[in-house]
């Protein structure tokens, strides 16, 4: 057979593998996946560089599906690579408890590099992964030998539609990412018909406007046209690339061209005709020797041999550089522990905001934390996130950790998925707290995908004063503790802060929020390690509990003062911090129950945001339900009724009650 014939014979195999696996589930997106598979045979077989028998190996290529709807093709991909994707696990696409689930997702199935699927984000996470690669090269010495390796993504055409996308072609042409390399399958069709129903953009001289490189392939089952594009695309020095595939989608299907292929089943009937179409002649499920062999002297061989001379390589540069050896390490493990020795002492007239405590304490562990790295969304001076003689990660000094993300809020931290995905650093982003909205997929992402992702939300309440109700959080927090696997910290003062940042520091599975408030706060008698518990007892009631004030972040020392006010009256609380939820949650129920002291009827909460979430602990709730207003910031928080005497009067009225 010659290469010509083995080629066909792959791309048949591939597709009608595809065609099999959304038929069984009943359900699924063939569409792209017929019409990209000449795309990915040529990737996996000719360029890729990955060992299926260690899928996290640190110096592989990286390649996301961004499309991922078109995950029956990359599991067929996986399978015929040799990763741990069985045919079994290829008949429970779809399935419960399958590793082949509706769209990838990451370390849940062997081989797949990021959790993909809501469109765009893909290529946003792509881009992250780029610049960790090129910063973490940067950053040791002979970084080559550490890590070296291409991005590449596959996106369709409903990924360049979504405004992440953009965001991040902007973003990777500023950097240079010259190996980040991006498929377009153009196929000119979405769910509800003919792409010009909502796009007429030229895209290529959209990517030439963001400073990318740009290849096009006429024909999308050339499979010697991909090829060199893509090696043209490797000798790129100063610029990523994008490939433009024109591809059918559909390909062999009666429907092949039309949005009627998109997201069903081919069925039996249709499936036999596309199998014909590509002169495959062989039962479902089957993938032929020839095939397997293939992969094996291609893809397999490839990816062994360049893990074995990486490895000796390694060892060498790791006798060679010990210190640099053991902090890579600490990195790719995640080990902060030899970071953080001492409890921060704090003067006992401190009065910094949260937001500045966060930035001393960003700045102290940017120092002792070398693979530290981040940055905000253009508001470094006011989410405090400048770091004092920090060197800016730019295209000429690739070995900075200050990243200026620019106005991409959504870009931002799809890209720090991609980041932490890669691995080898520890990253945070920031910006306003009302603006997490511009994040919450990118948020969700990360804790659907168990990253340590950091978010510095300064600006937190009504405080934000004269900017008024656009710029004043309401529900945003609410939003943010909604979200499964999601920490969200509320400091009320500076040790409560800096503890709030070990904490995200030290995570491993799951992103923290620290939500940082704009207003000075006094130093209360906060518990550093009692932080990590969620919520704890702050100031203790004088002999009889009569109820129980909880409250966060600059309400804490507004219910301290109610106590003291309240005990003048004869009525003795206690307050208690509750910087978070997440961890209060974790906490067994004897330890809820004593911290919290009374029952939930005499819990008078206090928190200048929605109410939205508070009944869980508390009958009473002193909220703000409705959007601020535009004021300086005493003044709104009088309006809005958050003194100390509105607190006295609103826990009487609850107690008389």
């Amino acid at each position: 057979m010659n290469q010509k014939e083995l080629d066909k014979l792959s791309v048949s195999a591939i597709r009608s593998m595809c065609i099999d696996v959304v038929n069984k589930a009943k359900s699924g997106h063939p569409g792209m996946a017929l019409g990209s598979a000449p795309i990915l045979y040529t990737l996996f077989t000719k360029h890729l560089v990955a060992n299926p028998n260690d899928p996290m190996w640190f110096n592989r290529d990286r390649f996301v599906l961004s499309a991922g709807h078109a995950s029956s093709l990359l599991y067929t991909m996986l399978h015929v690579a040799g990763y741990r994707v069985s045919l079994d696990d290829l008949k429970n696409f779809r399935q419960l408890g399958s590793l082949t689930p509706g769209h990838p997702e990451w370390k849940h199935t062997s081989g797949v590099d990021a959790t993909s699927g809501p469109l765009g984000q893909g290529i946003a996470q792509a881009v992250g992964m780029a610049m960790a690669e090129r910063a973490v090269k940067a950053q040791y010495p002979q970084g080559k030998a550490v890590c070296d390796h291409y991005t590449y993504v596959l996106c369709g055409d409903g990924c360049l539609q979504e405004g992440i996308s953009q965001e991040a072609i902007s973003l990777a042409g500023h950097h240079k990412l010259n190996k980040l390399i991006l498929f377009y399958d153009s196929n000119a069709i979405t769910l509800d018909g003919g792409l010009g129903l909502s796009f007429s953009e030229n895209v290529k001289m959209r990517f030439k406007a963001s400073e990318w490189n740009v290849l096009e392939v006429n024909d999308g089952n050339d499979v010697d046209a991909i090829d060199a594009a893509i090696s043209k695309a490797k000798t790129s020095k100063s610029k990523p690339t994008l490939i433009i595939v024109h591809t059918v989608i559909g390909y062999g299907s009666e429907k092949q061209g039309t949005c009627k292929v998109h997201g069903s089943p081919l069925g039996e009937e249709d499936g036999a005709k596309a199998k014909a179409f590509y002169g495959y002649d062989y039962p479902a499920f089957t993938i032929p020797n020839e095939v397997y062999d293939h992969f094996k002297n291609t893809f397999a061989k490839r990816g062994a041999e360049a893990y074995k001379a990486y490895n000796a390589n390694f060892k060498v540069w790791q006798e060679a550089h010990a210190g640099a050896a053991k902090k890579l390490n600490n990195a790719l493990n995640e080990d902060l522990s030899s970071y953080f020795k001492k409890e921060p002492v704090f003067a006992s007239d401190n009065a910094d905001s949260s937001r500045v405590a966060s930035g001393k304490a960003l700045n102290e562990n940017y120092n002792k934390i070398p693979f530290l790295m981040g940055g905000s969304a253009d508001v470094a001076g006011s989410v405090m996130t400048k770091i004092t003689d920090g060197i800016n990660f730019e295209p000429k000094t690739p070995k900075g950790r200050n990243v200026n993300w620019g106005i991409r809020e959504f870009a931002m931290a799809a890209a720090q998925n991609g980041m932490l995905l890669h691995g080898g650093l520890k990253t945070y982003v920031g910006c306003f707290c009302v603006f997490s909205d511009y994040m919450k997929p990118a948020i969700r992402m990360a804790a659907l995908s168990k990253l340590p992702a950091i978010y510095l939300f300064s600006h937190d309440s009504l405080a934000v004063g004269e900017d008024g109700p656009t710029h004043q959080p309401i529900e945003q927090l609410a939003m943010l503790r909604s979200i499964p696997n999601c920490d969200v910290i509320r400091p009320c003062d500076s040790r409560e802060t800096y503890a709030a940042w070990q904490i995200a520091l030290e995570s491993k599975d799951h992103p923290t929020c620290l939500i940082l408030s704009r207003q000075n706060l006094p130093l209360l008698t906060s518990k550093y390690k009692e932080v990590s518990k969620g919520a704890y007892i702050l100031s203790k009631e004088h002999k009889h509990l009569d109820a129980t004030i909880v409250a966060t972040g600059s309400e804490v020392s507004l219910a301290v003062a109610a106590q003291k006010a309240l005990l003048e009256e004869g009525i003795d609380v206690r307050v208690v911090s509750m910087p978070s939820w997440f961890s209060f949650e974790k906490q067994d129920e004897q330890y809820k129950s004593d911290v919290f002291g009374v029952s939930k009827d005499k819990v008078f909460a206090v928190e200048m945001l929605s109410s939205f979430g508070w009944h869980k602990y508390a009958d009473h709730i002193m909220s703000v339900d409705s959007f601020g207003t535009s004021a300086p910031a005493k003044e709104a928080i009088k309006a809005y009724h958050f003194l100390t005497e509105d607190v006295v009067a609103f826990i009487k009225k609850g107690l008389a009650k």
